[in-house]
């Protein structure tokens, strides 16, 4: 097989690129290119305390509601027991009609979340269709398999995808563990350091007839709550306008809801937390 070095020094593509091939991009590159993928990087022996030397990211949540599915991260990472960055990005659009959010290792989880949105992109191209809502989890699924031995170390991703079925026309929640297993979630789900309180937040505020923006309203709660009791989740910061990164995924297809939107909705939230800090109360029937 061809290197790198081989084909880049007489110019033009090798012939790997001009032979039709299979629809997985991670595929391809695994057997034209291998170390550009992260499992493909050889790393020293031992377990890392990735927390200790690289930026971890959490918090994430998402829940359903009629007609879409709402995925919303806080902007807080964290490299040990400090604050490593105040406003990094962890919900991206997948394609036009999927999100993905990550929790993790934040820079192997920015490479993961790319490495996707080219498979899925890579995809469309080969096969002339886009992948049902399953295939795409499925997909993640596997590319989170192939960083196994990278996990083991303690360099984990741990993403949580939503997507619009257009067959069905409802939104749906997909969670992952470091070992790839696929598993669907009903209503909905966090994952990340602040996922428990969040989880908690979420399953006394949820109801089935949200709209989108009860949907934003309720995540924005939720990881309120979340940055309450855990350290690693940055709550709202309106002295530096940094606010949750909020995106909704309908019929109409991806949207990241706009700083001022937000704004107005995260000072709602605010200024009824100054009223009742624990924040709203659920009936007991």
């Amino acid at each position: 097989m061809e290197s790198n070095a081989d084909w880049g020094s007489r110019g033009g593509l090798p012939q790997a690129f001009l032979t039709p091939g299979i629809s997985s991009f991670s595929e391809f590159l695994k057997g034209f290119a291998p170390d550009y993928l992260p499992a493909g990087r050889p790393l020293p022996a031992g377990a890392a305390s990735a927390k200790d030397i690289a930026p971890h990211g959490t918090t994430i949540v998402s829940l359903t509601f009629p007609g879409g599915v709402l995925l919303a991260g806080d902007r807080r990472a964290t490299m040990g027991s400090m604050i490593a960055q105040r406003d990094i990005e962890k919900v991206f659009p997948a394609d036009e009609f999927s999100a993905v959010g990550i929790a993790g290792t934040a820079g192997l989880a920015v490479e993961t979340v790319r490495l996707f949105q080219l498979e899925l992109e890579h995809y469309e191209k080969i096969e002339g269709v886009t992948l049902s809502t399953d295939g795409k989890a499925n997909r993640l699924a596997t590319m989170i398999r192939g960083n196994l031995g990278m996990a083991m170390q303690g360099l984990a991703v741990v993403p949580l995808f939503a997507g619009y079925d257009e067959e069905t026309g409802q939104g749906r929640i997909f969670s992952y563990d470091v070992t790839g297993g696929l598993y669907e979630e009903h209503d909905h789900y966090s994952v990340g350091s602040g996922s428990v309180f969040a989880r908690g937040s979420l399953k006394k505020l949820f109801r089935p007839d949200f709209t989108a923006e009860d949907a934003a309203i309720a995540a924005v709660q939720a990881l309120y709550d979340a940055a309450d009791d855990d350290s690693a989740t940055g709550g709202p910061d309106l002295f530096r306008k940094i606010y949750p990164v909020v995106a909704v995924v309908t019929a109409d297809g991806y949207r990241r809801l706009p700083d001022e939107e937000l704004s107005t909705l995260v000072a709602g939230v605010m200024d009824a937390r100054r009223e009742v800090p624990d924040g709203p109360r659920s009936p007991l029937r």
